[in-house]
């Protein structure tokens, strides 16, 4: 199990393309030069503005120091006033444990499920009949925010998990997601 991050951003009309061409050419290795493991990233498919994506860290210490690690060091000090005029809102961000989440080649939509205050004993007989590995399931990290230049949300119990896109039958918030398919300048794929 992982320490992860769910983040989802608002950005400005018509910036979306701009920052995923920036964010994969520049932000992907970026963070993995610092221990950073960048999981999956998403086109929100019912809101042209929402740039959804996941990282992971083996803890929170770890967390603490990758994320130190990135937002001083070259590739966030060059490309951070780019990226931050693509987007009117960073701060919507989930801090959870679990495998974290990168869709298989090839999947065209995912559902991600947020599931706010799940009673425990219903969700456990739920998550036994429907869910299995494939759906990543997480739940929240009440450990406190050891890097608190970086907002995550607090106070709420939620378990998130990835899954084809058709409505889950537990009862939830979902997100439809585009998996991002980036392009590498080599010719390869990411």
């Amino acid at each position: 199990m992982s320490i992860v991050e769910l983040r989802q951003y608002t950005l400005r009309p018509g910036a979306r393309d701009t920052l995923i061409e920036l964010f994969e050419r520049e932000f992907v290795t970026g963070q993995r030069s610092v221990g950073i493991t960048v999981g999956g990233r998403f086109r929100d498919l019912d809101d042209p503005n929402r740039f959804v994506w996941l990282r992971m860290f083996p803890d929170m210490a770890s967390r603490r120091r990758s994320l130190d690690a990135f937002y001083t060091g070259p590739v966030w000090r060059k490309h951070r006033d780019a990226a931050n005029a693509t987007m009117t809102d960073s701060d919507d961000v989930l801090l959870l444990r679990g495998p974290g989440f990168t869709p298989p080649p090839g999947t065209r939509e995912v559902l991600a499920t947020i599931c706010h205050r799940p009673e425990e004993s219903a969700f456990a007989a739920y998550a036994a009949r429907h869910l299995n590995p494939a759906h990543a399931l997480h739940r929240t990290e009440h450990a406190e925010n050891d890097y608190p230049r970086l907002p995550v949300r607090t106070g709420e119990d939620v378990r998130v998990w990835f899954g084809p896109a058709e409505p889950p039958p537990w009862p939830a918030a979902s997100l439809r997601l585009e998996p991002v398919t980036a392009v590498l300048p080599s010719g390869g794929r990411a």
